[in-house]
């Protein structure tokens, strides 16, 4: 099974997406299955991760609903709060969805990424770790100490990096984000996307080979049974097209690999995390 394990689908006309505003008109439109389609068609992949892009139990709601009729839709990432004292309920009713396949803890929008490790965010990640519920980490380069931190309270945490962490792709920065991944990669139980590289590089004069030294170290230290490719389609479309996407990341794939090593990034990995 070929995966795109990280996506987003949204109708503009819900309203839960403040972020997406006519400011921005490559995004400011609806993006539904339909329009995903032939891509993936073209590049021969079974289906895709759909992730949560709203702060919304509503938002969740609607991605499990639309997944129902949607073949291709393999999996939903949901939007939990893990300080609501509600948490357990929103999870268990969520969880009887046979579609869902976890939440994604949004760090990137804490204005104080040290929060994760105090009492709240331990207790209730200590909850999802001792059921192995998926968890996708939304992060950005700067926050990644305490993510570090926070897998040495809770290192049983079964989660995944969203887009390598945004590490700063524009400049040519590698440290300390480099450094921060090997660690966070030492815990056998912590995967990474190969995702949202594209915008974090100048958006309008991006080459291929910058990705390289990050997508290289990526595999270096989560191997080849611990990585996934994601587009982050549509925000994937602010810098560059699908096929761009899957282009960067086939282009920094060491010559080495192997048929089966392809296959985990592009599917299998991810199938198994998921428990799909």
């Amino acid at each position: 099974m070929r995966l795109d394990a990280h996506q987003h689908y949204w109708s503009i006309e819900r309203g839960d997406y403040g972020w997406i505003t006519p400011e921005i008109p490559v995004l400011y439109r609806d993006f539904l299955p339909q329009h995903l389609e032939p891509l993936l068609d073209k590049h021969q992949l079974d289906g895709t991760i759909v992730v949560q892009a709203a702060a919304t139990l509503a938002e969740t709601d609607f991605l499990l609903a639309l997944s129902e009729n949607e073949p291709s839709i393999v999996g939903v990432v949901a939007w939990l709060d893990v300080t609501d004292p509600h948490y357990r309920k929103h999870y268990e009713r969520f969880a009887q969805h046979p579609k869902f396949v976890g939440f994604r803890l949004m760090i990137q929008e804490m204005a104080d990424a040290s929060e994760i490790v105090l009492p709240p965010y331990v207790e209730a990640l200590t909850f999802f770790a001792e059921k192995m519920v998926p968890v996708d980490l939304l992060v950005v380069s700067h926050q990644l100490e305490p993510l570090v931190q926070l897998l040495e309270l809770v290192p049983g945490l079964h989660a995944v990096i969203d887009h390598i962490a945004k590490p700063r792709i524009k400049d040519g920065v590698l440290e300390p984000w480099k450094t921060q991944m090997a660690q966070l990669a030492a815990h056998s139980n912590i995967y990474c996307k190969l995702s949202g590289m594209v915008t974090e590089a100048d958006h309008e004069h991006w080459k291929p080979a910058e990705f390289r030294p990050y997508i290289e170290h990526v595999l270096e230290v989560f191997g080849s049974e611990r990585v996934m490719y994601g587009s982050d389609w549509p925000v994937s479309l602010l810098a560059a097209s699908y096929d761009e996407v899957v282009e960067v990341v086939e282009q920094a794939l060491p010559q080495s690999w192997t048929a089966a090593e392809r296959e985990r990034l592009f599917g299998l990995n991810a199938k198994e995390f998921y428990r799909i």
